[in-house]
């Protein structure tokens, strides 16, 4: 893993994240505020998915601020797969400032019925 350099205009955040069990699915809700979809990266390293977003701010052509509270933002945030994730079928969708990822359990580690018979 490459060490990031922080300035006094950027820094690495950890991305506000809801994690809910849908329809046999894991789905992660990662909040990415200001984030272009060209400034995003979903990888898997391992047994462990990587996201980071980078949140750009157009400069002023013009002038100079008299306030500034909107920063440049990294968001960085990592999480430990275990077998049961299909690591071939994960999907990621960005709307509206939130990162929707779908991690597909193994049907093969699905909960299933057995049938019962009677003889």
């Amino acid at each position: 893993m490459e060490k990031k350099e922080v300035t006094k205009s950027r820094r690495i955040c950890p991305a506000r994240c809801d994690i809910s069990e849908e329809n046999g699915n894991i789905i992660l809700r990662m909040e990415m505020p200001g984030v272009m979809k060209d400034n995003l990266d979903v990888k898997i390293d391992g047994d462990i998915l990587v996201v980071e977003g980078k949140k750009e701010i157009p400069r002023i052509k013009e002038g100079e601020f008299l306030v500034q509270e909107i920063r440049h933002a990294d968001y960085h945030q990592e999480f430990t797969l275990d077998d049961t994730i299909d690591r071939n079928r994960i999907e990621a969708e960005l709307k509206k400032g939130i990162l929707h990822l779908t991690l597909h359990i193994k049907e093969s580690e699905k909960p299933r019925k057995i049938n019962v018979v009677t003889k």
